[in-house]
């Protein structure tokens, strides 16, 4: 064994903080013998067919020997032929097939260690039958919709100027009030013209109407837990966990046992969001699987895809049983060409990793890379941290605090999330937003996007002591996702004594103080018509129900949508709000010094980003009473006030001694 390889082993054992960690003889050997397996690095792996040939490769190093079988259906039948495949180049295993093998379904099974694993669809299917058991052969070209060639995602000069808004397919569009015709499926946001009982739009009409950029939908590729056989016992999952990578999810589509129906009805949403202006994102579920020993990583190089523990189980950073091993080649290879293959064949616009920091930092940054080589508009951002530990070093995660060593990806502001709503873990915790003072420091530091700023101290930090971003468009802001309570459920529970509408007044306070900070503001669902969960933090798996939004709340939370229809429009025509340096925030947003408790504010000054306003001023009280604050004298438009925003303005004001009303934000501009 080198000693390159006991080092990194060293390394790996004294990043570990769960348990105590030694260096065993069988680590050593292991992953001394998973550096000396060979790589593949072609495009070719398990498939290439046309009509004449269908040529298959599937890579598995330790293999003794490997059967493709072909079946006439998805399920339900006896392989029709069972072929010996022969070793070839770099740890792979190949077979060329002469004929039109298009309609059928193949499996791989692979001898180690002297027994045969059970059949798999490999890990590079790109087409599968129902529940992904099979994978099938196809003519993806036949799966285009017209005008696929000339399809495009919107322009992105930089992610400060993108909107994101976090969905689910079946919470969009499953329940009755939605209007939508194919409730819970990719063709839900195909349909325009459809509303609620009352009216007002719904599905892809509301996203327009609205005025989000991109919509950054849960996970779409073949997850483990709906059985796409059994639709009709309404089964809900988020989709966290990852069967097929490279296949569209079939309970999303509408006929799971045709293998093109659920790429087709894909590529057909993406494109009609396209066509509406809006990109899509997304949510990609690299560092695990749903299985372990049975997963088709494990069943194609047994053990090569994850991390172990020194006594050779399975290392569990995800929470969920396993972690995969991107330090690996053939792991960051399979993470790289797999959001690349999204990114060509179905037009993905952007990736959201989900627990990012299990990947190393030079995985992500060869997905950065090689996705913009792609479409320089694409962007990619993720969870900045971890479920558990992990045996990778933490000097070599993708963590938010390594964020400054990741070009073009961002991260999750867990700043801001808690100091304005209150702690995520804690449902009665208050927040800035909710009356609970000693978070403005952290509020300040979410407004900078966690960029280093001569007035803002890090040391006062409730989660993070120094500026680890180098630049804004590092940074992704918010108050609630999928994860955990909703803003509206979080406020119920930490404001019980509250009527719904100060509740209210509390979550437009949350949601202006994201939009207008510094970095991408991101938003859940629904919370535009203050959409709730009944109180489920982790919906994962719970009924439609709970997770459904119901759209009738459009025309009972009018003003509710408005606000957010009018911050974003401010926002979007305000690049002042959108900068995209450190430098250029620490020269152009000046907070006031010596405010009140609970009220935070500052001015973007001299046109900041090229803006058309030369100044604005922004305060926010948390305060559950009116706060008097300094304004310069002179000729301002009020943008926001107790409660009501508009972009173009509400009202004239001379500036001078002003009130701001309880739990809000006051806006001006000149």
């Amino acid at each position: 064994m080198n000693t390159n390889s006991v080092k990194a082993i060293t390394a790996m054992c004294i990043g570990s903080l769960i348990m105590p960690c030694y260096i065993t003889a069988a680590t050593i050997e292991r992953e001394a013998q998973y550096a000396s397996w060979p790589t593949y690095s072609g495009t070719d792996l398990e498939l290439d067919a046309n009509d004449h040939r269908a040529n298959f490769r599937l890579w598995s190093p330790e293999a003794e020997s490997v059967r493709l079988m072909i079946y006439p259906t998805d399920r339900n039948s006896s392989a029709s032929e069972t072929i010996e495949m022969q070793q070839s180049t770099d740890g792979t295993w190949t077979v060329s097939l002469r004929g039109n093998y298009f309609g059928k379904f193949y499996t791989f099974s692979v001898k180690h260690n002297g027994k045969w694993l059970d059949e798999t669809p490999g890990v590079w299917a790109k087409a599968v039958g129902t529940n992904g058991h099979r994978a099938a052969i196809i003519d993806l070209q036949s799966t285009n919709p017209e005008g696929w060639n000339n399809d495009r995602g919107p322009e992105v000069e930089n992610i400060t100027d993108v909107i994101l808004y976090e969905m689910h397919h079946r919470d969009m569009s499953v329940d009755p009030s939605s209007g939508i015709v194919n409730k819970g499926k990719f063709l839900a946001l195909t349909e325009s013209g459809t509303h609620n009982p009352t009216g007002e739009s719904t599905g892809i009409d509301h996203l327009k109407e609205l005025g989000i950029t991109h919509v950054h939908i849960l996970p779409s590729y073949d997850y483990n837990s709906v059985d796409e056989a059994n639709l009709p016992s309404n089964q809900y999952n988020w989709g966290y966990d990852p069967y097929n990578y490279n296949v569209p999810e079939g309970s999303y589509s509408t006929n799971p046992a045709d293998p093109t129906a659920r790429i087709r009805e894909m590529k057909e949403m993406v494109k009609a969001l396209h066509d509406a202006g809006i990109g899509v994102v997304m949510d990609v579920v690299y560092n695990h699987t749903a299985d372990n020993d049975g997963s088709n990583f494990s069943l194609t190089a047994p053990g090569y895809y994850y991390r172990h523990r020194p006594d050779g189980s399975y290392s569990d950073a995800s929470g969920c049983g396993n972690e995969t091993a991107s330090e690996r080649r053939q792991m960051s290879d399979f993470i790289v060409n797999s959001v690349k293959y999204w990114a060509d064949e179905y037009h993905i616009d952007g990736f959201r990793f989900d627990l990012m920091a299990i990947h190393d930092i030079e995985t992500m940054n060869r997905v950065a890379s090689e996705l913009k080589k792609i479409n320089p508009s694409i962007f990619v951002y993720g969870e900045g941290w971890t479920a558990g530990d992990s045996p990778l070093p933490a000097d070599r995660r993708a963590l938010k605090e390594n964020v400054a060593k990741m070009d073009g990806i961002a991260v999750f502001s867990d700043d801001l999330r808690d100091a304005v709503k209150g702690h995520y873990s804690n449902a009665i915790d208050r927040g800035f937003a909710t009356g609970k003072p000693g978070n403005e420091e952290t509020v300040k530091i979410g407004i900078v996007a966690s960029t280093a700023h001569p007035q803002v101290d890090y040391s006062k930090g409730n989660n993070s002591k120094f500026a680890y971003a180098s630049a804004p468009t590092q940074i992704i802001n918010y108050v609630s996702c999928h994860d955990d309570l909703t803003l509206t459920d979080k406020l119920a529970k930490s404001m019980p004594e509250a009527s719904e509408a100060e509740r209210q007044r509390a979550a437009r306070l949350a949601q202006t103080i994201v939009f207008t900070s510094q970095g991408t503001p991101f938003m859940f669902a629904g919370e535009e018509v203050f959409r709730d969960k009944k109180g489920v933090h982790n919906s994962y798996n719970s009924p439609d129900s709970i997770n459904a939004i119901d759209w009738s709340l459009k025309h009972s939370n009018a003003e509710q949508f408005n606000y957010y229809k009018e911050l974003i429009k401010l926002r979007k025509e305000h690049p002042a709000f959108r900068m995209t340096t450190a430098e250029q925030i620490a020269k152009h947003l000046v907070f006031d010094k010596n405010t009140d408790e609970n009220v935070i504010a500052y001015t973007l000054r001299d046109n900041a980003n090229g803006d058309t306003w030369k100044e604005i001023k922004v305060i926010f009280n948390g305060n559950p009473k009116a706060m008097e604050v300094n304004v310069a004298k002179g000729n301002w438009t009020v943008i926001a006030d107790d409660g009501q925003i508009k972009a173009d303005g509400l009202r004239s004001a001379k500036g001078g001694k002003m009130t701001v009303a309880p739990t809000s934000a006051l806006i001006l501009a000149r």
